[in-house]
């Protein structure tokens, strides 16, 4: 899934590992995330539209195969 959360992290001014532990997660999870390998919980895509002030949609960017 095609996300936008390293613009959205840079544009916060927000680390890799500030992202994490505002989240409870490594940073490993974060790097994941970034470069596509990794699809978020729907509990986590709640908490990371918070930090952002966005919806999950501006954030994760759905295609279907």
């Amino acid at each position: 899934m095609k996300n936008n959360l390293k613009r959205l992290r840079g544009n916060y001014g927000l680390t890799q590992d500030e992202l994490a532990d505002q989240l409870d997660v490594s940073r490993q999870t974060i790097i994941s995330l970034e470069k596509e390998r990794y699809n978020p919980s729907i509990t986590l895509a709640f908490k990371l539209s918070r930090i952002f002030s966005c919806t999950i949609e501006d954030i994760f960017i759905y295609e279907e195969d």
